[in-house]
C-alpha cells in the first residue's frame, strides 16, 4: 500500500511539473515574439501616420505569432497587458482620439486578427509608406 501510495504521489508532482515544463518551453520559443512587437510599435511611433495603429498591432502579433505558440502566447500576453494599461489612461485622456471602450475592441480584435495568422495588411490605411 504505501508503494502505490508513493507511485500516486510521485506520478502526479511529475506530471504537473511536466505542464511547467511545456509553459516555460513555449514561453521560450517565443522569446522573440516581444521583439516583433516592439519594433511594430517603434515603426507605429516613427509613422505617426493616421488611423494606422490597428495595422501595427495586427502586424506585431502576426510576426509573433509566425514564431511558434510561445510568440502567439507573449504576443496575447502583451496586447492585453496594453489594453489594460490604457483602460487606466482612458480616465485621464477621456475623449482623446484613440482611446475609450470601442477603441480597445478594436484594437483587440487587430491583435487576434495577427495572431490568427490573418494577413495584417487587412488594416492598412491607404498611403501609408511602403518602408512600413
Amino acid at each position: 500500500m504505501k508503494l502505490f501510495t508513493g507511485l500516486m504521489i510521485c506520478s502526479l508532482v511529475l506530471g504537473i511539473s511536466g505542464q511547467w515544463y511545456s509553459f516555460f518551453r513555449e514561453a521560450a520559443q517565443g522569446k522573440l515574439g516581444p521583439w516583433d512587437m516592439l519594433r511594430a510599435y517603434s515603426d507605429m511611433r516613427e509613422a505617426n501616420y493616421k488611423n494606422s495603429d490597428k495595422y501595427f498591432h495586427a502586424r506585431g502579433n502576426y510576426d509573433a505569432a509566425q514564431r511558434g505558440p510561445g510568440g502567439a502566447w507573449a504576443a496575447k500576453v502583451i496586447s492585453d497587458a496594453r489594453e489594460n494599461s490604457q483602460r487606466v489612461t482612458d480616465f485621464f485622456k477621456h475623449g482623446d482620439s484613440g482611446h475609450g471602450v470601442e477603441d480597445s475592441k478594436a484594437d483587440q480584435a487587430a491583435n487576434e486578427w495577427g495572431r490568427s495568422g490573418n494577413d495584417p495588411n487587412h488594416f492598412r490605411p491607404p498611403g501609408l509608406p511602403d518602408k512600413y
